[in-house]
């Protein structure tokens, strides 16, 4: 739309988008409202939507992935739930333990990620393990300990959803719904997410490609819902000495291609708490939007990932690590 076109001018856009078989998709930048129009045989409608008080160019979107291109929002997002911002210039650090065993273990725990300079408390209620017989999560007793421990430190509550049954439950609870590696390409799920209206974090598959994971990204956005981050949590090779390979190549590459923002898992990126700290600060340096880390009260106690967690005082350390890092960036800028 031009700029200063009026809310009467974009709804008309957006109604004729939709008379013409297609669905239509408003999204308001800070200079300029685009509406989007997905669907087939887009071409064929350029002439008579050109034509419209208010539009100032029809410009087809050349990437398989619409919504999510930054040929359509020219200008980074920015998700924002309580004290936790990611994008366009904003970096949130999700920390917690793998899974939530106690109320006393993720109180503790979000007291003192929040205390070291965490904006979100990750924690499973229903967790994805690879045996059937491995500790399954407290399922909807965990996600009122996260609710109680959001209520105290006002971390945002970012937790993983497993399946259709379980979004709105999950959604009762959690601030934003994690989708876990394994259900990247759930379409039926990642359609539920979306409808629900609350920010997703969506992790990449562990084989998936860049469009791949940009086209999942997809699912969710083309519900309506524009509050969808993107991580890296590491993808397979052939490699063993960690457990996955975490590609920070990822985080300029989707900047040139998306809008939306991308965090870093390094916890999972690497499965080794040794590593960690090294590549959270390499995310930050290479551009990130944020952290997802994995922080236990005491790792080798821990019910699943202890291998890979921090400890209070490693996170304590990692972040003041982060800290100087994002301070060097930002006096070059």
């Amino acid at each position: 739309m031009e700029t200063g076109a009026t809310d009467a001018q974009v709804k008309v856009v957006a109604q004729r988008v939709d008379a013409l078989g297609l669905k239509s998709h408003v999204i308001v930048g800070t200079e300029r409202v685009v509406v989007a129009a997905i669907g087939e045989k887009r071409e064929h409608f350029k002439d008579s939507l050109e034509v419209l008080e208010g539009v100032s160019a029809v410009v087809p979107i050349v990437a398989p992935y619409k919504m999510a291109s930054l040929e359509v929002r020219g200008e980074p997002s920015c998700i924002e739930v309580l004290d936790f911002k990611a994008g366009a210039g904003q970096f949130g650090v999700i920390a917690g333990p793998c899974s939530v065993e106690s109320e006393d273990q993720i109180l503790q725990t979000a007291r003192a990620v929040k205390a070291a300079g965490a904006t979100a408390l990750r924690g499973g209620a229903f967790k994805p393990r690879t045996s059937p017989y491995s500790f399954q999560g407290l399922k909807e007793d965990g996600l009122k300990m996260l609710a109680a421990a959001r209520d105290e430190t006002n971390l945002a509550i970012v937790t993983e959803v497993m399946g259709t049954g379980d979004v709105d439950l999950v959604a009762k609870y959690a601030d934003v719904l994690q989708i876990g590696a394994r259900n990247m390409q759930n379409y039926r799920l990642l359609e539920a997410v979306g409808a629900v209206g609350k920010p997703v974090l969506l992790k990449r598959g562990a084989s998936a490609t860049m469009d791949e994971f940009l086209l999942a990204a997809e699912y969710i956005l083309n519900e309506g819902n524009p509050d969808v981050m993107l991580c890296e949590r590491g993808i397979r090779t052939f490699e063993e000495h960690t457990r996955f390979t975490l590609p920070l190549a990822s985080v300029p590459y989707l900047h040139r291609k998306t809008h939306l923002p991308v965090i870093i898992d390094p916890s999972h990126g690497t499965g080794h708490t040794y590593m960690v700290p090294d590549m959270a600060v390499a995310a930050v340096a290479a551009g990130a939007d944020g952290l997802i880390l994995e922080v236990h009260p005491d790792p080798s106690s821990a019910m699943s990932d202890g291998y890979q967690s921090l400890n209070f005082e490693g996170f304590e350390r990692t972040m003041q690590r982060v800290n100087v890092v994002r301070q060097a960036l930002a006096s070059l800028s």
